[in-house]
This record gives C-alpha cells, structure tokens and sequence, in this order.
C-alpha cells in the first residue's frame, strides 16, 4: 500500500494555540517550529516563555518564527535567552527563523544577533 507521505504529515499535524492579549503562539508538534504573532513584552513573554519551556520537555530542536511579530521589548529577549541556554544545556538547538525587521533591528543593535542562531 503507497502512502502519501505529505498528506500523512497533513492529516497527522497536530497544531496548538495559545492567544495573548497581544500575541498569537502556534506550533506545529511535528516540525517543533512556533510562529508568534504580535508583540512580545512584558504582558506576553511570560506566556511564551512557558510554552517554550513546555515544548523543551518533549523535543531536542525549536524553531521560533519571528517573522510576523511587530514588536519585541527586553522581557522578550530574556525569553529568547532563555530558550536558548535551556536547549544548550541538554544538547539540544533553538533557532530564530526569519525575525521581522523590527526584531532583526533589535537584534544587530543589542548583540543579539551574535549570541543567537537566526535563519
């Protein structure tokens, strides 16, 4: 029996939500990728740093899409860091995956760029 491996993956992906008063989180259990959307600040991180810690129980890889969020502050970036000495310290990876300009901004003019993996 030939099995479509693509629209097994479709069928099989699992997608959770988290809504924010000003952030969307989802990710894609499969692909262990989050895409956030909106702002991460001091009312959002907190909810971003959970899942991210919830996430690293179960996975060695993390991707976080950055690609829709129009704004980070210093609680954001501590959540970034975070994530990213959490998954250091088990062997595992965490990368930023196509930041928005403003996060990009924010990330050349704090250092960020060179402490963390952005693809």
């Amino acid at each position: 029996m030939k099995i479509d491996i693509f629209a097994e993956m479709i069928k099989n992906e699992m997608i959770k939500s988290l809504r924010g008063k000003a952030m969307n989180i989802s990710d894609k259990e499969a692909a262990h990728e989050i895409a956030v959307t909106g702002r991460i600040d001091t009312n959002t991180s907190p909810q971003l740093e959970a899942h991210i810690k919830e996430l690293a129980k179960t996975t060695d890889e993390i991707i976080l899409n950055l690609s829709a969020v129009e704004y980070i502050s210093s609680a954001g970036l501590r959540v970034l860091l975070i994530a990213h000495k959490l998954m250091a310290s088990k062997g595992g990876s965490f990368s930023i995956k196509s930041p928005s300009d403003f996060c990009r901004q924010v990330f050349e003019a704090t250092g960020m760029d060179g402490a963390l993996k952005i693809v």
